[in-house]
């Protein structure tokens, strides 16, 4: 006869049956914890995949925060780069009409079909014939708001063209403002606006102080003698101090020309309106020797920058002082003849820009290379050019009244 269960062995019985149903109810969970690191893991690899199949936007629309639908994100950037293809198909045959059956901006209608005009006829004098073109865009600036957005673009354009049998390209870059509106469903080129930034006269301080300055100027440096040239080797080492009398280089200038034709030598200042200091830089390259008077409205100098004071001379940053300065006789120095025809320039020489005809010149160019006809070829910054021919007539700045100023660069110096 076995002996009767006690009332505490009975209850340690059912304690150790719950404890067996607790711990295979719990061994699910268990398992689930287990597993979750690795689903995690397979989460994020899928997550990922995605991200990377899904089209990214530019680093420039994602910092700017103003892009909310990437549909309509997508919308307006395909309307810009249609504007960009016909933009260089009209560039290409020397017409206009083929991008303003797109662009609806009357205004910009008639100046770009009067630039393709001249383009065309100045072409056709010159026996050159179109041989294609290539136009990038970068994104610079956007603005968003509902149902409209503002784009500045940098173009970089890349003419192609044969002339007597011989190939050659010229490259600038200009910029233009689009505005874009949602209508009826689709983006529309509404308005277009060229930033003509070679009408620009000046840096800094504002006409009414430059003019001022320059008038003044010009007694003022006849009665000072030519000082000891100077140079800024904290700036520039690896130059020597050069006596006077030594060869122009022109070789030289127009190698210095080609290399920073797009960009800023950063052993300078580079300035909003830069046209000037680079062919300053240029012709400095040539070994032309600087004639450094302490004063900015006399000489031909550049030092840098002081504790935020400008230390170089109008003419070396000034169209207009330059083209003041160029024209003085002098005996020694950095010196120039004026010539009637820009056919008489050789490397290295300098062509100054009054577009309004009203004697204030506003841009500057140094000759890098010939064309068939012997005619210049030119380089620019701040519109940055790269052997563009020299008459500017396919620039929004050209108008009827511009008038040149021919400086040849005197082959001692």
């Amino acid at each position: 006869m076995s002996k009767p269960t006690s009332r505490s062995g009975a209850a340690q019985d059912r304690q150790k049956r719950a404890a067996k149903q607790a711990h295979a109810a719990s061994a699910p969970d268990r398992r689930k914890r287990q597993e979750a690191p690795s689903e995690r893991k397979d989460k994020r690899a899928a997550t990922e995949m995605r991200e990377a199949q899904e089209p990214k936007l530019s680093s420039l629309l994602q910092s700017s925060g103003l892009v909310r639908d990437g549909s309509s994100k997508k919308d307006w950037k395909a309307a810009v780069h249609r504007y960009i293809r016909l933009f260089n198909e009209a560039e290409t045959d020397q017409h206009a009409r083929v991008l303003f059956d797109y662009v609806l901006d009357p205004v910009h209608a008639e100046r770009f079909t009067r630039r393709m005009d001249r383009l065309r006829d100045r072409d056709l004098l010159r026996g050159v014939i179109p041989a294609g073109s290539e136009t990038k865009a970068e994104l610079v600036r956007v603005n968003e708001s509902a149902g409209e957005v503002s784009v500045l673009l940098r173009l970089h354009i890349k003419r192609k063209m044969k002339q007597a049998g011989l190939a050659y390209a010229e490259e600038r870059y200009e910029f233009e403002r689009l505005w874009l509106r949602l209508e009826d469903g689709a983006w529309q080129v509404r308005q277009i606006e060229p930033v003509i930034a070679e009408r620009r006269p000046k840096y800094g301080a504002s006409v009414h102080e430059w003019q001022e300055d320059e008038e003044n100027s010009r007694d003022a440096a006849s009665a000072i003698a030519p000082s000891m040239p100077y140079l800024n080797y904290d700036l520039m080492p690896g130059f020597k101090l050069r006596s006077s009398g030594i060869r122009y280089r022109r070789d030289l200038a127009a190698a210095y020309a080609d290399r920073w034709w797009n960009a800023g030598n950063p052993a300078y200042e580079l300035f909003e309106v830069n046209c000037t200091n680079y062919v300053s830089q240029c012709i400095f390259a040539g070994n032309a020797t600087m004639d450094y008077t302490g004063r900015r409205s006399s000489g031909w100098w550049y030092k840098g920058r002081n504790k935020g004071q400008e230390w170089w001379s109008y003419s070396w940053a000034v169209s207009n002082s330059m083209t003041v300065f160029l024209s003085a006789a002098r005996k020694s120095g950095l010196r120039a003849v004026t010539v009637q025809t820009a056919g008489e320039l050789q490397l290295g020489d300098v062509i100054t820009y009054d577009w309004n005809g009203d004697g204030r010149f506003q841009h500057s160019t140094i000759v890098t290379a010939f064309d068939s006809a012997g005619q210049p070829l030119v380089n620019a910054n701040t519109v940055a050019s790269r052997h563009r021919y020299w008459d500017y007539r396919d620039s929004y700045a050209w108008t009827p009244a511009t008038k040149y100023r021919f400086f040849h660069i005197s082959d001692l110096i």
